[in-house]
């Protein structure tokens, strides 16, 4: 990004190797072989903010090439723009749609101006891209303009946020993808791991047994309630407000061109858009943000929490629970030979502490939205399409890096289960609270069995004990019918 040029202000002939573009402002010298033009320039010059171009989110160029391409095919169905000049813009919307030209997108992710800046940089780059196709030199605006042909009947009002709930639409597929591939992944460690026998926790201390299979299977079953309720905010991208124009009243579009947008933009994008009921209420209202955003924010605080445990459940090994191996990922210390620590759930860690900072920004900007429109858009889209981005990247690393090569230390997990007072929860129905919290007092004490405690205590058999302290029986999972039933205690 060149923001050292100085404007070459009403100059009537550009230096060698650039072009000179006017907008209402004056004149701009533009580089020749850049298919972007004045207002990208000034919004290059503007916003140095970021450092980032827009061009880092693929979904979002390929959506607004898409919006355009149906705003032109529109156009020409109800005579507003000719045959001609409609199948030029097509075709380079086309190209942009193929993967084409995404460089050509250098407008700053965090701009003000509602989108203008990447409304124009989009229009600039097609009506360029069409030029060229058509035999014409960059910059001929007196042919094709960014503004009267490529941006007809639309308004970035419209453009912009209809191209961002596109591309959310797009980066949340890639994300349910892999979420789903993380969920098989911790099912196809619950059975792996089904028959070993652990000590569950409650606030960190140790309670009753479970199977180190039903830890997992209820990470499984967390995220594949993430999936469902990702999957359920679908519909909050789906309404859109293309046709409003401005602010919602439709000026310098024609009655018809709303129907025709969104009817070629689903055939281009596969997806299953409906114009909003209300579009002046729809272009000045960014709630639905606000609930995606939430919806994103839970899926990623839900993971972190998994990462917690798994952190956890591998601390030590030697002064930790010790309970399972993470696979080593690289050397955990410049000072301390042979560390390793969990590297891979840290870092889902962070990308959730930032998700969940990407909503308090969304939040904010849904809230200083005024009258009919929202300006902060850009920081919307910014926030979700990276946090989307981030967490889709953050699952491939924890499921690849980390959760298919775990493994389980059956030898250290059997040992605290011999050991725990926690298996007399199990013989409470025989013996009663009170026998059972004296005799888990001296286990305690003594570091003693509790079985032999409770034969030489004549409360039940040695072979009523075993059979109540069956690993099947202690983690819930016997489902045969021809089990004792539960005693009256007198």
């Amino acid at each position: 990004m060149d923001s050292t040029t100085p404007p070459a202000v009403d100059a009537d002939v550009a230096r060698p190797g650039f072009r000179l573009e006017r907008d209402s402002l004056g004149a701009l010298e533009v580089p020749e072989n850049a298919y972007w033009g004045v207002h990208t320039k000034r919004a290059m010059d503007n916003f140095p903010i970021a450092k980032r171009p827009i061009s880092v989110y693929p979904d979002f160029i390929v959506a607004l090439a898409s919006v355009k391409q149906a705003c032109a095919r529109a156009n020409k169905e109800i005579g507003a723009l000719s045959p001609e000049k409609a199948g030029w813009i097509d075709a380079a919307c086309q190209d942009i749609i193929d993967g084409k030209y995404h460089d050509e997108f250098v407008v700053g992710v965090i701009q003000g101006g509602a989108g203008t800046s990447t409304n124009m940089n989009a229009n600039e780059v097609i009506c360029n891209l069409a030029l060229e196709r058509a035999g014409y030199a960059k910059g001929r605006y007196d042919i094709l303009s960014p503004i009267d042909h490529v941006n007809r009947s639309q308004s970035t009002n419209d453009t912009y946020p209809t191209a961002i709930k596109i591309a959310l639409n797009f980066s949340l597929q890639h994300l349910l993808r892999e979420l789903k591939l993380l969920q098989g992944s911790f099912s196809a460690k619950a059975v792996e791991f089904n028959h070993i026998l652990k000590v569950g926790r409650t606030q960190m201390q140790d309670a009753v047994p479970m199977t180190l299979g039903q830890e997992f299977h209820g990470y499984a079953t967390t995220l594949g309630e993430d999936y469902d309720r990702l999957t359920e905010t679908i519909w909050l991208l789906a309404e859109i407000n293309l046709g409003a124009t401005a602010i919602g009243t439709g000026i310098t579009a024609d009655p018809g061109y709303a129907a025709a947008a969104i009817r070629h933009l689903n055939t281009i994008t596969g997806l299953d858009l409906v114009t909003a009921p209300d579009l002046i209420e729809s272009t000045s209202d960014a709630g639905g943000f606000m609930s995606f955003s939430a919806n994103l924010k839970r899926s990623a605080i839900k993971l972190s929490k998994i990462c917690n445990d798994l952190r956890l459940l591998s601390s030590g090994p030697q002064a930790g629970f010790g309970e399972i191996n993470l696979p080593p990922k690289q050397a955990g210390s410049s000072i301390m030979p042979g560390k390793v620590n969990p590297v891979i759930p840290e870092v889902v860690n962070q990308v959730a502490f930032a998700v969940a900072g990407a909503d308090v920004t969304v939040t904010m900007a849904a809230e200083g939205g005024q009258l009919q429109l929202n300006a902060f858009e850009p920081v919307i889209a910014h926030s979700l399409l990276q946090s989307l981005a981030w967490m889709t990247q953050a699952m491939w690393t924890l499921r690849v890096n980390c959760i298919d090569g775990i493994t389980a230390n059956e030898d250290r997990l059997q040992s605290m289960v011999g050991s725990s007072v926690g298996v007399i929860t199990a013989l409470i129905p025989h013996i009663g609270y009170s026998a059972a919290a004296a005799l888990a007092k001296t286990a305690l004490l003594t570091g003693r069995n509790v079985a032999d405690l409770v034969v030489e205590s004549k409360l039940m058999t040695r072979e009523d004990v075993m059979r109540e302290l069956e690993p099947a029986r202690l983690s819930g999972m016997v489902t045969d019918t021809q089990t004792s039933t539960i005693p009256i205690i007198e």
